[in-house]
């Protein structure tokens, strides 16, 4: 991931008060309606992260959800099945959704004459047991805690500060930044019929694995901000040079608008540049044009603006990945889906997507997280720390060394160097058409990892997904054994297609 910070404010310590026990009919004590302010819920955040590498809202109570609720448009999600592990819909399931949509609206009524608007204040997931729903009064909270078929409450909208100001080398504004740039001809090297090799392909025998697989018949998807129109060797002209009988498909699942009601889709076009990074490393032709490559230059794409940036903490963009997740769990077709976005804690409703794709048999590859300085102390995001997913991260050149930004932990599966000791990244193609760009972080050692996957897959079509992954595993360069911090290491792409 190019870039993936977050600023937590710091306040004082926090004094937690104690569940109340009455009835939602009786006086809340006042203590327990005080709003709390963003800066003291971030801290709560802060400390959950420092002690247990994670925060989750259930940890904490329903003032603390409530107040961050109150902050982030009134909105809650609520996961709900009759175990914490049904998460997919069902007939059981849908009569739990009837009965907590009216519990909600029963007791916001009692408050607020306005707060029941029919079904415009509410959207319900197709395929996993989620619903958002507004919500205004303590007292909705605590009954959906007290309520057994729940099995989350989140604040759908709530965001944690963000300082704009920082970026990392490797884009600008959350990953985002549309430029071209020159290629240092150190920097690359070129193949027939005139395409440019990235110097880290070598590294990793990439290209030497081309001559036993190129991705042919396999299908990846990437979940990000989308694809450029511009860039027409990802588009009209994906089969060129040695590429050939292969498709490309674009899909947009995110919404930009501060209206979390509306269901506006905003198309399928990139305008952060960072989507259309990810799809060249992993599917780029190989070109006569004198552009870099991608590792599975014959695979198939699918790619979904999901996202507006890499970090995922607006309500749309949340909604956005997991209804992809979801659409691509359901398409027979597809093996692989690349994730180099994240976020620094778990978002239940994506997690609850993760899980359905992943029971559909697909390797979710997803990035550990790049950063500045400040934030570089936290460990894998998510969803990369999950176990569902393949968790990548990048190196520097020829050591075992993170890039400058790079998260690492022992939840990192497998690494990709990425950064040279002269500080370029990667070359790929750029969101302009006929030209290139650097890009760098665990977000292109992920696609990178993504596109390899697709080279075993393809040479081994009729294999699971656990079959492929384990071959991945044994060309890693500390097979048997996982590194502390960087898992199974460096991939060999000829070693793990022969």
């Amino acid at each position: 991931m190019k870039k993936l910070l977050f600023t937590l404010a710091v306040a004082g310590v926090i004094v937690s008060c104690s569940k109340n026990d009455e009835t939602i009919d009786q006086p809340i004590p006042e203590q327990q309606t005080e709003l709390l302010s963003k800066s003291k819920i971030n801290t709560i955040i802060q400390e959950s992260l420092e002690t247990k590498g994670d925060f989750d809202w259930m940890d904490t109570n329903a003032q603390t959800i409530w107040s961050a609720v109150k902050h982030g448009n009134n909105l809650l999600t609520i996961g709900y099945g009759s175990d914490p592990g049904q998460f997919q819909r069902s007939t059981a399931s849908t009569n739990i959704k009837d009965k907590l949509i009216n519990l909600v609206r029963s007791i916001e009524s009692k408050d607020n004459s306005t707060a029941s608007r029919a079904t415009d204040d509410l959207y319900i997931d197709d395929n996993i047991n989620v619903i958002d729903i507004k919500v205004e009064n303590i007292a909705t909270i605590e009954a959906l805690l007290a309520d057994q078929t729940v099995r989350y409450l989140e604040p759908a909208s709530y965001k944690l500060e963000e300082d704009n100001g920082l970026s990392a080398r490797s884009g600008e504004g959350f990953g985002c930044g549309f430029r071209s740039q020159s290629i240092a001809s150190a920097d690359y090297r070129t193949v027939s019929p005139a395409a440019r090799v990235p110097w880290n392909f070598d590294i990793h025998n990439i290209p030497s694995a081309w001559n036993y697989s190129t991705g042919r018949g396999i299908t990846v998807a990437v979940i990000d901000s989308g694809l450029s129109s511009g860039q027409r060797f990802m588009n009209q002209n994906f089969n060129t040079g040695q590429s050939s009988g292969r498709t490309v498909q674009k899909y947009g699942t995110f919404v930009d608008s501060i209206w979390p009601w509306s269901n506006n889709y905003d198309g399928v076009n990139d305008k952060c540049g960072h989507g259309t990074s990810m799809a060249s490393v992993a599917t780029a032709p190989r070109n006569g044009n004198n552009l870099p490559v991608g590792v599975a230059y014959n695979a198939n794409l699918v790619s979904y603006r999901a996202v507006q940036n890499v970090l995922i903490d607006d309500y749309h963009e949340k909604r956005g990945v997991a209804e992809a997740l979801t659409a691509l769990g359901n398409r027979s077709d597809v093996k692989i889906i690349s994730m180099s976005i994240g976020s620094p804690f778990s978002i239940s409703r994506v997690k609850d997507a993760v899980r359905y794709a992943y029971n559909r048999g697909k390797m979710i590859i997803a990035a550990g997280g790049t950063s500045t300085s400040l934030t570089t102390w936290y460990g894998v995001i998510f969803p990369a720390s999950m176990d569902e997913t393949v968790a990548v991260t990048g190196l520097k050149e020829g050591r075992y060394e993170r890039c400058g930004n790079c998260h690492s932990g022992s939840k990192i599966d497998f690494t990709i160097e990425m950064e040279r000791n002269s500080g370029n990244f990667v070359p790929v193609l750029s969101s302009y058409d006929n030209a290139a760009n650097y890009v760098g972080g665990s977000s292109v050692a992920t696609a990178t990892t993504a596109g390899i996957a697709a080279l075993v897959w393809s040479k081994n079509p009729t294999w699971t997904r656990a079959q492929v992954l384990d071959k991945m595993k044994r060309a890693g360069e500390f097979y048997p054994n996982r590194n502390s911090s960087f898992g199974y290491g460096n991939i060999n792409a000829l070693k793990a297609v022969q």
